[in-house]
Formats: C-alpha cells, structure tokens, sequence
C-alpha cells in the first residue's frame, strides 16, 4: 500500500451521528404522506447518496412533485433534532487528534451540502478540525457512487489519489473510493452491512478505534 498522505473523511456516520436522526425524521414524514418507510429501509436504501438523488426516488414513489409542506416540516424536524440530540460519532475526536499529531493532513467529501456540514460539524465541535478543508458533492457535477469528489478534494489539497485514505461508512462512498483509485476503509458493527462494505471494495473495521489501529 502506498504512503498515505492525506486522510479524507465522509461526513455523515463517519464523523457525526446523524444518519439515524435523519432517516427517523424522513420516515415519520413520509408516512404522513401515505408512503410506508421505516428509518432502517431509509438507511439502507439512502446512506452515502446525494440528497437530491434521494429527493428524485421519494417523489417516484409519491407519483409527483411533493407538497411544500413536507419540505417545511422535514427540514425544521431535523433542524431541531440536531440541536437536541446531535454528537459526534464515537471515538472520532481521538482519531482526529491522533492525525493532528502525526501531521498527517485530513479533509471532509461528503454528499451534505456545505450549510448542513457548517450545521453539523460546528453542532459538534468538529468544525476547527477541517476548516478550510470541507468539500460537498455540490462542488461537482456528479456525486457518490462517482469518484468525482474524492478526485476533486485530493487535487485541492495536493495529494495523488493513491496516497488518499478514503474513510466511509456507506456503498456509494466506498464505491466512489474504489473508482477513484482510492484505499477506502469502513465501519460498520452490523455484519451484513460489513460484508456489503467489503464486497464493494473496502477493508472493515467495527468502529473508529479500528480505523485509529489501522493508521
């Protein structure tokens, strides 16, 4: 394996713990609109993918465009709930301090825009670690499962993809590492969702203490 260089962190479930939040909200205000969904369908089917690619698959299945309403409520119930209960995933401050003191760079790609991540990651008191260093799916014209994020934040920060470290939690983010020429690793505790991870292309670890071993 070639040196790493450069450390570059998906957002959601891999430095905040917001994904669960999210599909909860999602599931509750989809069902308002006669459409069954449950939290961990949403998960599945939604984890790593660009929100307007999701947006595009809800409105499939309502057969249309959807009522201003449910952007309303969806969007100031998940505001609210990361107010009230977000925190960052566990273990991460220690990983990120671990990369601060090796002088090992890091950089966020993920498929939240730029307003959600200043949300999220000031929420938790992650911000400081990657200000400046903060790259969304918005940035380009194709997000996860396209390499084109990760190609884009290793150009910016000066580093060939194969001295990148792609760290995910997600299918189409580890697709998207593998497409980029990228070592990519995961962590899930759920044994199915691992073997998927590893089928895709990446080496799994059970939590953020795995990754920290692993560097």
């Amino acid at each position: 394996m070639f040196a790493t260089e450069l450390v570059i962190f998906d957002c959601d479930g891999v430095l905040v713990d917001s994904e669960s939040i999210v599909c909860r909200i999602l599931a509750e205000e989809m069902n308002k609109l006669g459409l069954e969904a449950t939290a961990e369908e949403l998960d599945e089917q939604f984890s790593g993918r660009p929100a307007g690619d999701c947006l595009l698959e809800i409105e499939t299945l309502y057969g249309g465009p959807l009522p201003e309403h449910y952007f309303h409520n969806t969007e100031r119930r998940i505001r609210e709930a990361f107010h009230a209960e977000l925190q960052p995933v566990s273990g991460i401050e220690d990983l990120l301090d671990h990369l601060l003191q090796v002088n090992l760079q890091s950089c966020v790609a993920s498929s939240g825009s730029h307003e959600k991540m200043q949300l999220t990651l000031n929420r938790t008191g992650l911000y400081e670690y990657f200000d400046g260093r903060i790259f969304s799916a918005d940035d380009v014209s194709r997000g996860k499962p396209w390499p084109d994020l990760f190609l884009h934040a290793a150009q910016t920060m000066g580093v060939e993809p194969q001295h990148c470290l792609v760290v995910e939690d997600s299918i189409p983010g580890v697709k998207a590492a593998v497409a980029a020429g990228m070592p990519v690793i995961a962590y899930s505790d759920n044994p199915r969702r691992a073997r998927q991870l590893e089928k895709a292309g990446a080496r799994v670890v059970s939590d953020v203490v795995g990754v920290l071993n692993f560097l």
